[in-house]
């Protein structure tokens, strides 16, 4: 029995025309041999399995052709085609970094590059994998690659070239290799299929290529595995069951009944997904791309971005055409939000189950029943409903307590003279309209209030959390002034009452606050946030803990006024005192 060799081997390009999905970087490579004009470094990056390491040993194969042709590609005639293709080449040499990443294995190469080609005319070393060389190698090699002898090119390979230094990607060719199409993918597996006398199914070639994920050699690891799987008949049922991939056909049938609000549906629709061993977030994400494809099949300029099989395409229009706008947007919304809790969710069954309710209900008719399942939404629609009730019904009883007090004057006046003059007359005085906003007090100034209370108190953080400079109680005392200061700008009494307290140092760097009263002990815990970052800020010190509670009865002083207090520190202080006498200073 001959050799079993896979398709990505077996049907790896030979030459740059054979190359899938890369035209443009081909093109430029053949130009380069076509005008003699080749760098002495090159860079491939891109995903894997788009033919970076192929289309470098194309290159490496073609620039050493004997004889090219006029486009730019190797004969496959010569020497030194032929030794290539043999594996017998000793002007191209590779190197897989993964395992030879060492300053060593460097200096090896680096020591290869002084001998001149025996046959052809460079010597090209390919370096796969190069973002896993060292630093040290990545030094040692920068050298060489700085100035490399007229004979020598090299092409790197990666697929992560943000891991490679600056001062080697400035000094090479950068080409960046796209991601294959799956309509590209598609027509390169019908190719091998024919060659290899397999039969198809379209749609399962499009599962395939979507499965692949751009590249290329996976896509045609999963085309073998399918194709033995299948015993040469590759069916769309066959590929999704050796896959273990949903059916397209539930995210059909998901948006058909949620369109027609078919919950109940939706749910043993549900059962069975998961019953089959799929996830229900991979089952919410699928769902979510597959109503981001609906979306983009309803409009001609975006039916381009699916990457499907002309069939699926057919049918994401027919599905668009029968599918509002509005519910697409909202359904995405909805799945995003479920994507997002889906984590820390505890019961993740119920949430899912939760997101396809919801999804159901985005085309259902508005419901005043307690079980319809809207939103809290509808619920704040219901009380305003019962609120403008209540305020009509108070309007109705003010005018017709108004209607009775003009009746009752009007009689009144309607009596004789004689007993008007005995009894006094009671004026009508009419009911005061109390406007309830002019109190100052309503939830919505309450809410305003209270956000913009939690706003200034999330504003004065603790930002400093690494300054730890130590300070003495006259540096406290001295910033606790200027904050006093700065506070009297913009609030005057608060200022004062806070200038009258002395904070203490009381195990460094923790400052006690003693306060007289409870009233005056809630405002300072209010603002208690506020006075710690500045205090941090102004000393330094970001471990700074502030304490403040409510004073002793020995602890209680007499709030003195500016003369009290210039006079006891006269008492105090004999020089102040004499200093007053001779300037003759006296309080004004």
């Amino acid at each position: 029995m001959a050799e079993y060799i896979v398709s990505a081997r077996k049907y790896r390009p030979m030459t740059f025309d054979s190359v899938v999905g890369q035209q443009a970087l081909t093109t430029t490579l053949k130009n380069a041999v076509k005008s003699g004009k080749l760098a002495h470094a090159y860079l491939f990056c891109g995903p894997r399995g788009v033919g970076k390491t192929t289309c470098a040993r194309i290159f490496a194969k073609t620039i050493n052709c004997q004889t090219p042709d006029s486009n730019g590609e190797a004969c496959n005639q010569c020497e030194s085609c032929r030794a290539f293709d043999e594996g017998r080449s000793y002007n191209i040499f590779e190197l897989d970094a993964a395992s030879n990443n060492s300053v060593e294995n460097i200096k090896t190469l680096m020591e290869q590059t002084r001998i001149p080609p025996q046959m052809g005319r460079y010597k090209v070393f390919i370096i796969d994998e190069v973002h896993m060389l060292s630093t040290a190698a990545f030094n040692a090699f920068l050298k060489t690659l700085e100035e490399p002898p007229a004979h020598v090119i090299f092409i790197l390979a990666t697929t992560e070239k943000h891991k490679i230094l600056p001062t080697i990607l400035s000094r090479c060719q950068i080409y960046d290799f796209e991601r294959m199409t799956v309509p590209d993918i598609i027509n390169h597996l019908k190719t091998v299929a024919e060659k290899e006398g397999i039969t198809y199914d379209e749609q399962a070639l499009s599962i395939i290529a979507e499965k692949a994920d751009g590249g290329m050699r996976d896509a045609l690891s999963i085309f073998d595995q399918t194709a033995s799987f299948s015993q040469g008949n590759i069916t769309y049922e066959k590929v999704i069951e050796d896959l273990n991939v949903l059916d397209l056909q539930h995210y059909f049938n998901i948006v058909d009944l949620a369109l027609e609000n078919k919950a109940t549906e939706i749910m043993v629709l549900l059962n069975n997904v998961i019953n089959k061993g799929f996830d229900g977030g991979h089952f919410i994400n699928g769902l979510a791309a597959h109503v981001r494809n609906v979306l983009m099949a309803k409009d001609p300029q975006t039916l381009p971005l699916l990457e499907v099989s002309e069939a699926q395409k057919q049918q994401y229009q027919a599905q668009a055409q029968k599918s509002p706008t509005p519910f697409l947007y909202k359904a995405l919304e909805v799945m995003n939000r479920c994507d997002v809790n889906y984590r820390q969710s505890s019961n993740k069954r119920l949430l899912v189950e939760l997101t396809l309710i919801q999804v159901a209900q985005i085309t259902q008719p508005e419901d005043d029943s307690t079980a319809s399942g809207r939103s809290p939404k509808r619920l704040k629609t219901l009380f305003r409903k019962r609120l403008k009730k209540v305020r009509q019904q108070s309007v109705s009883q003010v005018a017709e307590t108004h209607q009775q007090q003009e009746s009752a004057a009007s009689v009144a006046e309607k009596q004789p003279t004689a007993s008007a003059s005995n009894t006094p007359k009671s004026p009508s005085v009419a009911m005061p309209k109390i406007n309830l906003g002019s109190l100052g007090m309503s939830f919505n100034n309450l809410r305003k209030e209270n956000e913009t209370k939690e706003q200034i108190e999330e504003k004065f953080e603790v930002t400093n959390t690494k300054e730890n400079q130590s300070f003495t109680q006259a540096d406290l005392t001295r910033e606790w002034r200027a904050m006093c200061n700065r506070i009297s700008q913009t609030n005057v009494g608060m200022a004062q009452r806070i200038r009258n307290l002395s904070p203490t140092i009381t195990e460094f760097p923790e400052i006690e606050i003693v306060v007289n009263n409870n009233i005056f002990l809630s405002e300072m815990q209010t603002i208690k946030g506020r006075i710690k970052a500045t205090m941090a800020k102004q000393l330094k010190n970001g471990n700074i803990a502030i304490s403040i509670r409510l004073a002793e009865q020995e602890e209680i002083k007499p709030i003195l006024t500016p003369r009290a207090a210039f006079e006891k520190l006269k008492q105090e202080n004999a020089a102040v005192g004499k200093l007053a006498e001779l300037l003759r200073l006296d309080m004004a």
